[in-house]
């Protein structure tokens, strides 16, 4: 196995969620019930008697440790250990599945790094639909909706339902999804209704960023530029990096740090006093006590108004700043004053009308 290509990182955006977007029925949802709605990844996929070893060579998480059916999240690294691409790695037999938001970058460097002897690479993102279940009850609604349902975190079991293959994976704790379901894409439309029925808030790509953004989670479009580090944007919190795997590509930035160092950025919370502004360039900048300290990456409406009431809500969002600007600190983000936050976000009690 050869170490990875340098890969140009695309510049990363403001992520931005909008009261039209993020609205009273989808926290309520995330809340009481459960959002079902499809995930704007891809599916690369690894076969042969190599396959596992050649992904846990690359992966910042172990894939080896928790065994057939692990699924575990992590990151593929460039040599001096900036991440490349993020996403969940779901191991069954001689096959990888890697559910990334970044398919073309997984392929380039999987393709490049990997001998085809050990494994075939293959981007499968045509072939397959991938829904997503997130919320306070998603387990109990899969189970009503007679879905098999891994019995604990960071596993997959696979079935068949109506005729099609189904593997359901079960995120870890703290993660943006309860569940994963990965099926044929016209068969997508069945289990929807049947989820449906279950209690599921059928909800745009929009109930899951929302998800992502309360979670903390760090979006591979939004948090992480060409030379973030895992450590950077919480991977250390989210059970994203193992410290006792054996080698992968980009292990020494990382253990160094780990052991030796800090991250001088760290991904906080923002409360803002005011809607943000979108000026400022692709992400605007955060400045505390008029030194910039970082930049806005993500922006989202919570709502704090039940359904049909006046609509009440607040914003919030995702930041990348200098490790000292602690939580508690007052900061001016995208031309509005805003507080620093602890992460995750707490979900709010809706309010009625």
């Amino acid at each position: 196995m050869t170490s990875p290509p340098p890969l140009a990182h695309g510049a990363p955006a403001l992520a931005r969620l909008d009261a039209e977007t993020a609205t009273p029925a989808i926290v309520q949802a995330l809340r009481v019930g459960a959002v079902l709605a499809a995930a704007e990844v891809g599916i690369i996929t690894l076969t042969g008697p190599g396959a596992v070893e050649c992904v846990q060579g690359l992966l910042t998480s172990d894939l080896d440790k928790p065994g057939d059916g692990g699924f575990v999240y992590g990151a593929l690294l460039t040599p001096k250990g900036m991440i490349v691409v993020d996403g969940w790695a779901a191991r069954q037999g001689a096959e990888v599945r890697f559910t990334t938001p970044g398919p073309a970058e997984a392929v380039a460097l999987f393709t490049h790094s990997v001998p085809p002897r050990l494994a075939r690479v293959a981007d499968r993102s045509a072939d397959y639909a991938v829904l997503r279940l997130a919320g306070l009850r998603a387990l109990a609604i899969a189970e009503t909706a007679r879905l098999p349902v891994p019995t604990q975190p960071g596993r997959i079991v696979s079935t068949e339902l109506d005729g099609a293959d189904v593997e359901v994976a079960r995120a870890s704790e703290g993660a943006p999804f309860v569940l994963q379901i990965t099926l044929a894409g016209d068969a997508a439309p069945a289990l929807r209704e049947r989820l449906g029925r279950a209690g599921a808030l059928s909800s745009p790509a929009a109930a899951l960023e929302l998800s992502r953004v309360l979670a903390g989670w760090p979006g591979l479009a939004s948090e992480v530029d060409e030379k973030t580090i895992p450590q950077e944007v919480r991977f250390d919190e989210i059970g994203g990096v193992s410290y006792t795997k054996g080698c992968y590509t980009g292990q020494e930035t990382v253990s160094r740090l780990h052991f030796r160092g800090h991250p001088n950025r760290q991904l906080r919370g923002l409360e803002f006093d005011a809607e943000p502004q979108p000026g400022g360039g692709p992400t605007p900048l955060v400045t505390h006590q008029d030194r910039e300290v970082g930049r806005v990456s993500s922006v989202a409406w919570l709502p704090e108004s039940a359904p049909g009431a006046p609509l009440v809500g607040r914003w919030i969002g995702l930041g990348v700043l200098r490790r000292e600007v602690n939580p508690g600190s007052m900061v001016r983000a995208a031309g509005v004053d805003a507080r620093v936050v602890e992460l995750p976000f707490p979900l709010p009690r809706l309010e009625p009308a």
